[in-house]
């Protein structure tokens, strides 16, 4: 049996005061009766709706994309467990998709709030972006969108699968740098040239994951993200990545911190957009 909770879920509020509709674009579920899969990192506790729930009025957030953990890889049944609870007029969901996947149970999906698929280029992802394309053409087909997460320090390898993308797509956690880069390295000047055709997003998430310096500032990030939000503040996302599952406990983040980072990188404006507009084009709210 996988264990509660013991993660801490309450705390002083953020500074930044969420406007209404802010969504959190990249977290995830581990539901009870739902056991890791082959492949996949283990679960070392739970976190489940009413935990994030706690989170999410700390944070003064209103809905939420639930992303497909690398843990239950191809099993989709704790994030559509999510869902359901939730229910799709407050959450999305972005699972792992099979190729050869029926368009009736893709119906059905979409319906229950389903709204794209995640490729992992990273160990233990269940899809790598070597076997993106199957799940591209499905997402392009039902209107969906992917996240696509890889160390982009070496992005030059993934340039051509990236171009030949024919629906929008988000590039995860700030490209996943691992270093963090200067915000004018060569390679973040792909990025934007990503971004300049028009279907690529770009997302916010775990800071804490590739910065070397830290919070609160998270000063080796901070210069590439403001330099992203002011190059297309249209097509930026944020995300908490709760629940911090990669993150030993003794360095786990404060998600509070997390949030106010849109504080220091991003105007009122711009805020509204990363947190409420953005997501509502993306995801459909």
């Amino acid at each position: 049996m996988i264990p509660a909770n013991t993660r801490p879920l309450d705390g002083p509020a953020p500074r930044l005061k969420a406007p209404a509709g802010s969504t959190d674009c990249h977290m995830h579920f581990y539901m009870e009766g739902f056991e890791a899969q082959p492949g996949g990192p283990p679960i070392a506790e739970l976190a489940t709706p009413q935990d994030y729930a706690r989170v999410q009025r700390r944070l003064g957030l209103e809905r939420v994309v639930i992303t497909q953990s690398n843990a239950y890889q191809f099993d989709n049944g704790s994030t559509l467990a999510a869902l359901d609870i939730l229910g799709p007029e407050k959450a999305r969901a972005i699972i792992a998709l099979k190729p050869g996947m029926a368009e009736a149970q893709l119906a059905a999906l979409h319906a229950r709030g389903v709204r794209g698929g995640r490729v992992m280029n990273l160990p233990q992802g269940a899809t790598p972006i070597a076997a993106m394309k199957p799940v591209e053409e499905i997402c392009r087909a039902m209107g969906w969108s992917l996240i696509v997460q890889f160390n982009a320090r070496g992005i030059s390898e993934h340039l051509d699968a990236l171009r030949a993308i024919g629906t929008n797509y988000v590039i995860d956690h700030f490209g996943k740098f691992l270093p963090p880069v200067p915000d004018d390295d060569p390679r973040v000047d792909e990025i934007l040239r990503l971004m300049d055709r028009g279907n690529a997003w770009f997302k916010l998430a775990g800071a804490n994951e590739v910065s070397r310096t830290g919070a609160p500032d998270f000063a080796d990030v901070a210069p590439l993200a403001r330099r992203v939000i002011d190059h297309a503040p249209e097509r930026i996302l944020w995300g908490s990545n709760w629940p911090h599952v990669g993150t030993p406990r003794t360095a786990y983040p404060d998600d509070a911190t997390l949030l106010d980072t849109l504080a220091d990188w991003a105007s009122e404006a711009e805020q509204r957009r990363i947190l409420v507009d953005n997501p509502a084009e993306l995801y459909g709210f």
